[in-house]
């Protein structure tokens, strides 16, 4: 079964962390890819700083373009990736691994994909 995961994080304490450090941890990310390419379904994709985000949405008087995200959350997507395994709980054990959950603030969102559009029918 295929998941996204989106790799979250707050940008206020990400900006606490001491530049060695965030580098020390993007190198165990490239080795957490390198280890487990076998389960992922695409090369991943960091996204670029949350200023650079555009937002379009429906507003009263019909679409709104918005610069940045609009969101309530403190929490960002800094990033995603495809997965393939067998179930939830083999996504789950996959990333219990994920190097950046030691950081404060970050988190990866699990979510099944939709790969059979004949259950809407």
């Amino acid at each position: 079964m295929k998941y996204v995961l989106m790799f979250t994080s707050n940008p206020e304490l990400d900006a606490q962390v001491p530049e060695e450090r965030l580098q020390a941890d993007y190198a165990r990310i490239y080795q957490w890819f390198e280890e487990n390419a076998a389960h992922i379904a695409d090369g991943g994709a960091e996204l670029q700083p949350l200023e650079t985000a555009t937002t379009v949405k429906y507003g009263e008087s019909g679409t709104v373009v918005v610069d940045g995200p609009f969101s309530e959350a403190k929490e960002v997507i800094g990033g995603f990736s495809i997965i393939d395994v067998p179930d939830m709980d083999a996504a789950i054990a996959l990333v219990r691994s994920w190097p950046s959950l030691e950081l404060p603030g970050s988190a990866v969102e699990i979510r099944p994909m939709v790969t059979d559009y004949g259950q809407f029918e």
